[in-house]
């Protein structure tokens, strides 16, 4: 029975959280967030925090937008709801497909809506799949991801995530999913080797693995343009051009996971305009709402829709869709989000606060002795914890130095994100915010870090 005294109790008797032990919930409880306002949130004690991940890398507009709620509003009063299987469709949808297709990469001109970045990317495993049957290829299957990739938590996305944690015990990954290096150059390039020449061999090493497992049974790559939850890792320079050869000489589609990078978080439009990637497949999410409607986008080349056209002829129709695929309400919040984003000038916010971030990061810690690096672009960034700086001595992940800086800096009163697999901290910030804002996030950030840091003894200093 849930305890009437204590109402959030309920909470750890009856919800399976996400990301969250199960044992420690039922320790400590959950902590409850009542409102947002702006770039900052306010905890059920009145704590006041900067959101300094916008929830989860999403909340680009900020919270408490009038005119978004005024959108959700006024759908759910014309129409809560209507499906879009059977060639049914709303003015909503086809408005923001419109706007979708202008102002991604060209390649892309068909648009697929669901509900989150892991139906994303599961709808494009299944297009890949049926794309190939389609046109004679039964073998020509496999998809390559990489080491540290996030790509969902659904079972075929969670395959293509190559951290293990969303492997063990589950299961997983099925059949057909192969994960490539991780392109991180701080941790893994050799004595000597420039960033062009370890792109090169991240290229190389592609290869090799498409050779071994026969070039008629790979069918795509996936990437995100900066990997987001495995690290915040920015490819190294010249990695996409090398990765694009190799995909173009063995017939690979390029697919892209725009979910955290996409709608100006890395101060462009997408992060494949940033380097240059071409996908022939792209999954959003995240930013397409800045979370206040769940809703993803998926997005393919011509060429690929001309194939399935041609299916269509003899299979009927296209036997994928989810219930809420095009939703009315979450079309008319979408437009009003893009809306904002581009006539308040976001993106380009992202750009040059995002560059002041970057800048200010990368001097306030140039120093710090247990600071390696600082990774990122634009409103999405990531320190690197190190024990020992010149050495290159990496802390012993069983400290959870990142997940202890979270809460440091909670008590502060900022929101940070803890990437355990790099031994990293992330911030991705609304992108509304200003400069003032984000020196005001350092201070914390480096109070946090600092006070986590004091509490280690010298054995735990020496790192492993």
């Amino acid at each position: 029975m849930t305890d009437k005294n204590n109402p959030n109790l309920g909470n750890e008797q009856h919800i399976l959280h996400p990301a969250t032990s199960i044992t420690q919930l039922l320790e400590k409880g959950p902590r409850i967030i009542e409102r947002g306002k702006g770039v900052h949130i306010y905890d059920d004690t009145g704590h006041k925090l900067i959101d300094g991940i916008a929830g989860l890398w999403c909340v680009n507009v900020g919270y408490g937008r009038t005119e978004i709620a005024e959108a959700m509003a006024t759908g759910a009063s014309e129409l809560g709801y209507y499906h879009t299987f059977g060639a049914m469709s709303n003015q909503p949808q086809i408005e923001l497909s419109q706007t979708l297709i202008d102002m991604t990469p060209a390649k892309l001109t068909k648009v697929f809506f669901g509900s989150s970045g892991s139906d994303a990317n599961d709808t494009l495993v299944k297009i890949v799949w049926h794309y190939n049957n389609l046109k004679g290829r039964e073998k020509k299957k496999k998809i390559i991801s990489r080491m540290n990739a996030y790509h969902g938590t659904s079972i075929s996305a969670a395959s293509l995530t190559g951290l293990k944690g969303f492997h063990n015990a589950f299961d997983l990954p099925i059949k057909n999913i192969l994960h490539t290096d991780c392109p991180h150059y701080y941790r893994y390039h050799g004595v000597g080797e420039s960033e062009e020449e370890f792109s090169a061999r991240m290229a190389q090493n592609l290869e090799n693995m498409i050779i071994a497992e026969g070039p008629d049974t790979v069918a795509a790559f996936i990437a995100e343009p900066i990997m987001g939850a495995g690290g915040v890792i920015n490819p190294p320079k010249g990695y996409f051009k090398a990765i694009k050869a190799v995909l173009k000489k063995y017939d690979i589609l390029m697919i892209a996971d725009e979910v955290i990078c996409g709608y100006g978080r890395l101060g462009v439009g997408f992060g494949s305009e940033l380097y240059d990637i071409e996908p022939d497949m792209m999954a959003t999410a995240k930013g397409l709402t800045s979370g206040y409607f769940p809703m993803s986008a998926s997005f393919i080349s011509d060429e690929i829709w001309q194939v399935l056209k041609y299916g269509s002829e003899t299979l009927g129709g296209f036997s994928h869709g989810y219930t809420y695929s095009g939703h009315p309400i979450g079309a008319r919040v979408a437009n009003v989000n893009l809306g904002l984003i581009k006539s308040e000038k976001l993106i380009e916010n992202a750009a040059s606060t995002g560059a002041y971030l970057h800048n200010q990061l990368n001097e306030r810690f140039k120093n710090h002795a247990h600071i390696g690096e600082v990774r990122g672009h634009g409103l999405l960034a990531a320190i690197q914890l190190i024990a020992d700086k010149e050495k290159k001595v990496f802390f012993d992940p069983a400290l959870k130095l990142p997940a202890r800086i979270l809460e440091a800096c909670y008590e502060r009163g900022l929101v940070v994100r803890a990437l355990p697999s790099v031994t990293s901290v992330a911030l991705s910030p609304p992108l509304i915010i200003n400069k003032a804002q984000v020196d005001d996030i350092i201070d914390r950030l480096i109070d946090g870090v600092d006070a986590v840091i004091k509490t280690l003894s010298q054995d735990e200093l020496k790192g492993i």
